[in-house]
């Protein structure tokens, strides 16, 4: 069944011309889901710090562990950039079904807004989602692995994790930290329209200062 909704997806999203948006069934229609996002980064030294901050003001006091293994993927075609999907799966938690993600291109316009705002689509699928994407024409471009915390607030999630470089090509017990930091994210994922949310979260943001800053960041600042 994960597999019958990865075909269905990847096709939807190939075909629209549109930056697409997730497709949740409801009552009478469908929701456009959009990702509200802030970042920042914390020194390693820093990182218990910012943890012990964190375990006060959320809603979980031990946050949830994870090591990710995400692998990125492109489809050349006739635009100027090429179409990216990322995978992502488990490596600490035995049958947990991989992830499909595709992140929209990011709204930066409106100054109103307090947070990056973007389409997002996550889905669940089987364990050949890699070589379903190949057959696909899909070519992987990098991999990594993450490994770090999740903390929930509300509807918040907040994520500290490092990202670390495989040394060898698929070998993910060879790898080693690609910086001397933690990158920390704070995002909601709602129904389009809802910006009130940004807000919520520039709050939240408050107080995690001066161990942290988070901003609205434009990932096209860092090419």
């Amino acid at each position: 069944m994960y597999m019958l909704c990865s075909v269905f997806c990847c096709r939807e999203l190939l075909r629209m011309e549109a930056p697409p948006v997730t497709m949740m069934p409801v009552t009478g229609g469908t929701i456009n889901m959009m990702e509200h996002l802030l970042q920042g980064s914390v020194l390693d030294q820093s990182l218990e710090s910012l943890l012990h901050r964190l375990r006060g003001l959320c809603d979980n006091m031990e946050p949830e562990t994870f090591v990710d293994h995400e692998m990125v993927f492109l489809l050349k075609g006739q635009q100027a950039s090429p179409f990216v999907l990322r995978t992502r799966r488990s490596m600490d938690k035995p049958g947990a079904p991989w992830h499909l993600r595709y992140l929209g291109q990011p709204e930066m316009g409106d100054k109103n807004r307090h947070a990056l705002v973007r389409n997002c689509v996550d889905i669940a699928t089987s364990d050949n989602l890699t070589d379903f994407l190949v057959e696909m024409g899909f070519r992987m471009d990098h991999e990594f692995v993450a490994k770090g915390h999740v903390f929930r607030k509300g509807i918040m999630k907040i994520v500290v994790y490092k990202i670390f470089r495989i040394l060898l090509p698929g070998n993910t017990d060879n790898i080693e930290p690609l910086s001397l930091s933690y990158l920390v994210e704070l995002n909601i994922v709602a129904p389009a329209g809802q910006d009130m949310v940004s807000d919520d979260m520039r709050s939240f943001a408050e107080q995690l200062k001066p161990l942290v800053h988070l901003e609205k960041i434009d990932p096209k600042r860092l090419m």
